[in-house]
C-alpha cells in the first residue's frame, strides 16, 4: 500500500508536468515532498515510511529464508537484498521528509560525477545503466506476458478480476519504459563522460516529454504509472505470500 500510494503521487506530478503545470519533481523525492505538504501529511509520511520499512524487512527475510518456488535460488536471493536496498532508502527518505530534515533537489549527476573519478567509473556507470535497462525491459515483458500473476493468489479461481489484470499490465509497461529511459541516461552519460546527462525518474519523464508527441507520451506513462500504483493496492489484498 505504501508503495501504491508513491506512485499514484509520481504519476500525478506526470500528469503534472505533462499538461505544463509541474508541481514538484516527478520522482519520489517529488512525492514526499507533496505528501509533507498535505494536511495531516507527516502521519501520511511516517505511515509511508513504516510500510517501506516493512517491506525492506520483508525482502531480507525472504532473502535469508529462501525465495518460494524460485527456479534459481542464489538470483532470487540477491534480487530481494537489492530491493531491500532499495525499500530500506524509500523509508529512511520517508522518516527524513517527515522530520523535516530532507535536502531539496536530486543527487543523481553528483553521484554520477563522483564515480566518474575512480578507475573504471564510466564502466561502472554504462554498466549500471545497462541493468537499468534490462529491468526496465523485464518489467514490460512481465506487463505484456502477465507474468505478474505469479505474484498474486487466487488468479485460478476468478478472485483477481480483469480490471487488476489490466492494471498490472499497463503499470508494468509504464514503469518498465520510465526505468528504460533511465538507463538511457546513465549509458549516455557514461559514453560522453558528461555527468550532467544522467538524471533520475525526474529527467526521464522530462526526456519522454521532449520528444515528438511527448506530451501524449508523458500523458500516457503518468496514467500507466498510476495504474501501477492501483495495482499495488490489489496486489497488497491478493499478494501471493
Amino acid at each position: 500500500m505504501a508503495s501504491g500510494v508513491l506512485h499514484l503521487l509520481v504519476a500525478w506530478l506526470a500528469i503534472q508536468l505533462a499538461l505544463g503545470q509541474p508541481a514538484g519533481q516527478a520522482d519520489e523525492s517529488g512525492a514526499f515532498r507533496a505528501i509533507a505538504q498535505m494536511p495531516g501529511g507527516d502521519v501520511l509520511l511516517w505511515a509511508v515510511a513504516v510500510g517501506f520499512a516493512a517491506l525492506a524487512l520483508w525482502q531480507l527475510a525472504t532473502a535469508f529464508l529462501g525465495v518460494p518456488n524460485a527456479e534459481h535460488q542464489a538470483g532470487a536471493r540477491a534480487k530481494s537484498v537489492a530491493k531491500a536496498v532499495l525499500y530500506g532508502v524509500l523509508a529512511v527518505s520517508g522518516v527524513r521528509y517527515a522530520q523535516g530534515t530532507a535536502g531539496g533537489g536530486s543527487s543523481e549527476e553528483g553521484m554520477t560525477a563522483g564515480v566518474f573519478t575512480v578507475p573504471g567509473g564510466r564502466w561502472l556507470v554504462g554498466a549500471a545503466g545497462a541493468v537499468i535497462i534490462a529491468v526496465g525491459v523485464y518489467h514490460v515483458v512481465k506487463g505484456v506476458r502477465k507474468r505478474f500473476m505469479r505474484d498474486l493468489t487466487g488468479t485460478g479461481g476468478g478472485a483477481v478480476g480483469p480490471v487488476v489484470v489490466r492494471l498490472g499490465q499497463a503499470g508494468y509497461v509504464a514503469k518498465g519504459i520510465a526505468l528504460g529511459v533511465v538507463g538511457g541516461l546513465l549509458v549516455a552519460a557514461a559514453v560522453s563522460a558528461d555527468a550532467s546527462q544522467a538524471g533520475g525518474l525526474d529527467e526521464a519523464l522530462h526526456t519522454i516529454r521532449d520528444q515528438p508527441f511527448g506530451t501524449v507520451l508523458l500523458l500516457v506513462t503518468g496514467l500507466g504509472i498510476a495504474a501501477f500504483g492501483l495495482y499495488s493496492f490489489a496486489r497488497a489484498r491478493f499478494a501471493r505470500l
